[in-house]
Parts: structure tokens; C-alpha cells; sequence
């Protein structure tokens, strides 16, 4: 029994080690990880490393548990098919060149397996070099009168070959597919389900998954619904995307000059035309990717080339939207990017709201890392003294109250953190609002600037920093809903140097809610919807609720970690999880499920195939919030 324990033990590291070499592109940026947080954290740092690989021993049996067609299954799909009262014809476009023959089979073998019959394959053989490519397209013509083919005469590169597989398409739709790449049997049926059930669709995509040399599917990518701030900074459309026809020719087609960002440069353009309701996230995964030494998966995404182009699409999206931002490469050795806004001149007054009771050292660290070390100017304090009677905390009250920019308040009541800032809202200045508790330290200097920046947007509801300790592990990296424990941290603990679940500890996003330990909103946003409930949720959740509040009224929630802090938290109160503070904390959650009910269990920007029991968000699901094949 020892030895098969060893033996399980031994295989399921190798998965982990396996899985996080291909999610890093190999073995030497891995390498160089490991070192980097061995120097910073010590061996007990890499076990972090590879959090993201932890359900590579799991994912072949939740695949064969909700994503296997087996003969009842495939029965079902079939009388959803015959269910169908509309069947637009979905033309799938593909640009071909010179891709490994067995490849290239599959590719075409899994269209012609599609349960859906309702299609037309548009390839263009960009003037390959290789017999073969010829010899298997005309091959699969003659076979599958669905199947069209044309040819350059010389070589135009992604885009051009893009445009002339679209020309021949005739579909409703369209579905961007690379040539070595493989589509599940029922993948088409379940588009035409959603377009069935959103009439008004014009832009759908899926989840996906990659595909092994050895035909292993690994690395699932379970996705949020859509979010344009997300895709500023990755494509997280493609694969598998779908697009109205007239809509994609209306924008002129695929852009010659964006190689390797294309599809990026589409949907952008496409987006701009649309209602945000009519683009459709599929939660299935729906495209196998492959990944191997002759797939464009992995290496196209680190050349320059790409990058460029990438920040140009963004770049000029932005301009067309009407919104000014800095737009540059996240890492060099990925596609991912970093959105900055700029703030507007002149900078509005931000009002930051510190409630505070004692503890010295902490208050004199956080207000004077906020005077020393951040850029932007235009900002007032407001400290809420919540009866303070260390002598010391005394005299630095006083002090800070002599302070330029620096106002003291004082309110001898009751703990009750909704309370103490809603008193200070009342009173700020400012047009902006930033709640600070008083365990922040600041050392990054364009903090506000871009909180701001990201807080003005007209779409913005609250803006939230990424959060570290002082071990420079991650504290706060946006909060996700979590069902009957009402909500959790994202990416809790992890290192510096990892990059969350597909990057998305980098990236500004979306979120169903973020800490108020720092968190900053328009005032009339923040008294548009009665600020933080002091009457239910004096200590805890009352920054969900705040931000629940404002997605009810049509705001997203944004979590920045562009912008950085450092949190000693709870410092100031102790720990919530003893005595009368923890009936306290059951009480509030309870609030909180009365309150919010169903909707803690849906959350748009995480995904129903991912976990929200026990803070695990992003491993497998064991109960997929979705049904099979919905």
C-alpha cells in the first residue's frame, strides 16, 4: 500500500510539474521562476508555483464525470438538435499553411463529426509548400460538398488568408478555427442552442481546453463572462469565437498588419457595435487548442510581432471608444497587457477616509507612507477616531491634525465600520472616495493615480488595489461570490512571481466585489446607492454588499493590480474568528445570504465550472453550476 501511496504521490508531481512547464512555455521560464522565488521566499515558496496544476490528476476524470459523450449522452444531444426551431448555418473559417498532415486531419475529421449539420468549412491554402496540404484539401472536398477551398497564389500571412476564407463563406455566422486545431462533436450543436436561447446574439465564444501530442486535453481554461476590461489586456475570446457575418464584414474583416493579434483586433472592433447583451459567453469548453513543437499556441505569443500588434488593436480601440490610457506589453514573454487610464486635468479631489482607534504605529504608517509616497496631489484625509485613548495615538491625532490635507474626526460610538465611513463620506470634499483602513502601507507611488483612472470610467462602479502582505504573498486579489459562505478572496497567498489561473492575477478585470480596505468610487456612486450598510453589516461584508449594490445598478466592480499595497491585516482589531466576533461574523453572513440569496451562487466573472466552496475558486467544480451540454 506504501509503495502504490509512493507511487500516486510520485505521478500526480509529475502531472503538477508537467502541467506548469506547458502553462510557462517550457522548461527554462519555469527554471527561472523557481530560482526568482526561492531567492525571495525560500523552497516553501515553489509549492505555490504550482497551484494552477493541482487538478492535472483531476481533470481527466471530471472530463469523463460532465464532458464525455458517451450513447445516451449523444442521443440526448441529438433530440436537442431535433428541438432546434432555428438552424443558422455557422461557416467556420480557416487559413491553412503548411500544417502536419495528421494534424490537419483531425481538424477536418472533427468538423465533419459535428452533430450539427448546419455548416460550411472556408479554408484558404495560404500557397503552402507542402504536397500534401493540396492533396488533403481536395481530398476532403470531394467528399463533403459543406467543404470550400481556395488557394493563393502567393503568400499573404494570417490576415489576407483570413479574408479569403471569408469571402466564401455564406453562414449567418462565422467560427475562427487554426488549422491544427480540433473541435469537440457537439461544439456547433451548442452554439446553436445559445443563439437559439439570445436571439439577438451577434458575438459568442466558449471555454477551452488544450491538446497534447500524445492526445491528452489538459490545462482547461473555464472563462467569465464577457468583460471588456479583461480583453483589453487578453483575448479571452478566442477560442471558440463566433461572429455575425454582416457584422464582421461591416467592420471591414480581418485588419492586414495585425498578424498574430487578428482575432484580438476583430472582436475589439466588432464589440464596439454591439449591445453588451447580445455577446454570449458558452460555458462548455468547446475548442481543443493543440500545443506541440509545431503548434503556433505557445511561441507566436511571445514574438514581438504579436506584442505589437496587441498593443496597437487596444491601443486603437481605446481612441475609438473615446478613452485616453497607456497600453503596454505586461511581461515580455506573453501577449498580455497592461491598460493604464489616464486621469483627467484637472484631477478631481480624492477624499481618502481612514477610520482609526489606537494603535500608533499603524495609523503613523499608513498616513505618512499616503504623504510620502504617493504622486498624485489632489487629495484630502479624513481620519475617524473611533475613541482613541492611548496617549500615543492621542498626540499623533494631534499632530496629524495640524497636518495640511488632513482632517480628524472624532466618534466615540460603537465599533461599526459601515458607520465610522459613511459618517466620513458625509463629509469628504471630494468627488472621489477611497476607503483605507488604517493597516495600509503605501510604497508604490502611481497607487491613486491609477485607481483613479480606473474608478472614472463611466461603466465603473469600485476599484480595488492588489493587496500583499509583508511576506509578499497576495492578500486581496479581488473577492468572488461563494454560495452559502457568501464570498472569498481570489489568488489568496499566492507569490509575486505566479501569475494566478491563466494570468488573471496580473490583469485588471472584472469582480463581483473588492476589499474596502482600499476601495475607491465616485461619491455620488457611493451615495446613489446608500453607502455601506451600517444597520446589518457593521464589521464584515459590508464592502460586497457595497459593490453588489452597485452592480444592481449597473456599475462593474474592477480589481487593479497595477496598483499595489500593503496590508498588516486586521492588525488594528484582531482576529474575527473568536467569541462574540465570531456570532457577530454568522450574524452578518446570514445578512448577507437573506439579502443577496441566489445570487451569491452567480457570479458573471466566475465561472460555474470552478469551484466557490473553501476558498478553492479555481480548481474543477465537483457540482458544475451549469447542467451537462446546457
Amino acid at each position: 500500500m506504501r509503495a502504490r501511496s509512493l507511487a500516486g504521490s510520485a505521478r500526480r508531481a509529475w502531472l503538477a510539474a508537467r502541467q506548469t512547464i506547458h502553462a510557462r512555455g517550457g522548461v527554462l521560464p519555469v527554471a527561472r521562476a523557481v530560482l526568482a522565488i526561492v531567492r525571495r521566499q525560500g523552497l516553501g515558496g515553489v509549492r505555490g508555483l504550482f497551484q494552477r496544476a493541482v487538478n492535472a490528476d483531476d481533470y481527466p476524470a471530471w472530463r469523463l464525470k460532465f464532458d464525455t459523450i458517451d450513447g445516451p449522452r449523444r442521443e440526448a444531444l441529438r433530440g436537442k438538435l431535433a428541438a432546434l426551431t432555428r438552424r443558422p448555418r455557422i461557416s467556420i473559417v480557416v487559413p491553412v499553411f503548411n500544417p502536419p498532415a495528421s494534424d490537419f486531419r483531425a481538424m477536418l475529421d472533427s468538423v465533419c463529426a459535428q452533430l450539427y449539420p448546419e455548416w460550411e468549412l472556408c479554408l484558404c491554402d495560404d500557397a503552402s509548400t507542402q504536397a500534401h496540404v493540396g492533396e488533403i484539401l481536395a481530398e476532403y472536398a470531394r467528399r463533403d460538398a459543406r467543404i470550400k477551398t481556395v488557394r493563393r497564389e502567393t503568400n499573404g500571412h494570417i490576415c489576407a488568408a483570413s479574408n479569403d476564407a471569408l469571402a466564401l463563406a455564406t453562414g449567418e455566422f462565422i467560427a475562427l478555427l487554426d488549422h491544427d486545431d480540433v473541435l469537440p462533436e457537439q461544439a456547433l450543436l451548442i452554439v446553436a442552442q445559445y443563439l437559439e436561447r439570445h436571439p439577438t446574439a451577434q458575438l459568442l465564444y466558449s471555454d477551452e481546453d488544450k491538446l497534447t501530442p500524445q492526445g491528452e486535453r489538459v490545462e482547461p481554461y473555464f472563462k467569465p463572462d464577457w468583460d471588456p476590461l479583461l480583453m483589453l489586456g487578453q483575448n479571452v475570446f478566442s477560442h471558440l469565437g463566433v461572429l455575425a457575418r454582416d457584422l464582421v464584414l461591416a467592420v471591414g474583416g480581418f485588419r492586414v498588419g495585425f498578424e498574430g493579434s487578428q482575432d484580438l483586433d476583430l472582436v475589439l472592433r466588432c464589440a464596439e457595435k454591439v449591445a453588451r447583451e447580445d455577446i454570449v459567453h458558452i460555458p462548455h469548453v468547446l475548442y481543443h487548442w493543440r500545443i506541440g513543437a509545431q503548434s503556433t499556441s505557445r511561441e507566436v505569443a511571445a514574438k514581438p510581432y504579436v506584442r505589437e500588434a496587441a498593443v496597437r488593436a487596444v491601443t486603437e480601440h481605446l481612441a475609438r471608444t473615446g478613452r485616453a490610457a497607456r497600453v503596454e506589453p505586461l511581461r515580455e514573454t506573453s501577449s498580455m497587457l497592461r491598460v493604464v487610464f489616464d486621469v483627467p486635468a484637472p484631477a478631481p479631489l480624492v477624499s481618502i477616509l481612514v477610520p482609526t482607534r489606537d494603535k500608533p504605529e499603524l495609523l503613523a504608517q499608513c498616513i505618512h507612507s499616503v504623504m510620502r509616497h504617493t504622486s498624485y496631489e489632489n487629495f484630502e484625509i479624513l481620519i475617524v477616531d473611533n475613541g482613541s485613548t492611548d496617549p500615543r495615538a492621542l498626540e499623533l491625532l494631534a499632530s496629524l491634525r495640524a497636518t495640511d490635507r488632513i482632517r480628524v474626526i472624532r466618534d466615540d460610538s460603537p465599533f461599526n465600520y459601515s458607520a465610522l465611513n459613511n459618517r466620513a463620506a458625509a463629509l469628504a470634499r471630494g468627488s472621489v472616495l477611497c476607503l483605507l483602513n488604517n493597516d495600509i502601507e503605501v510604497r508604490d507611488p502611481a497607487w491613486l493615480s491609477i485607481l483613479v483612472g480606473y474608478a472614472l470610467q463611466p461603466e465603473s462602479g469600485a476599484a480595488g488595489a492588489a493587496l500583499w502582505y509583508g511576506s509578499e504573498r497576495l492578500q486581496h486579489g479581488g473577492i468572488a461570490l461563494a454560495g452559502e459562505a457568501v464570498a472569498g478572496h481570489l489568488h489568496h497567498m499566492i507569490g509575486r512571481e505566479e501569475a494566478g489561473y491563466f494570468g488573471r492575477a496580473l490583469l485588471a478585470q472584472q469582480v463581483a466585489a473588492v476589499t474596502g480596505a482600499c476601495l475607491v468610487v465616485r461619491k455620488s456612486l457611493y451615495e446613489q446607492v446608500g453607502g455601506l450598510d451600517e444597520q446589518h453589516l457593521g464589521v464584515a461584508y459590508n464592502d460586497v454588499d457595497l459593490c453588489l449594490k452597485l452592480n444592481a445598478a449597473g456599475y462593474c466592480n474592477l480589481y487593479v493590480p497595477y496598483a499595489n499595497l500593503y496590508h498588516h491585516e486586521s492588525a488594528s482589531r484582531g482576529s474575527d474568528m473568536s467569541g462574540e466576533r465570531a456570532a457577530r461574523l454568522a450574524r452578518e453572513a446570514a445578512w448577507m445570504r437573506q439579502r443577496w440569496g441566489e445570487r451569491l451562487f452567480r457570479d458573471p466573472s466566475h465561472n460555474p465550472n470552478l469551484e466557490i466552496e473553501g476558498g478553492r475558486f479555481f480548481s474543477l467544480a465537483s457540482s458544475p453550476r451549469i447542467g451537462q451540454f446546457d
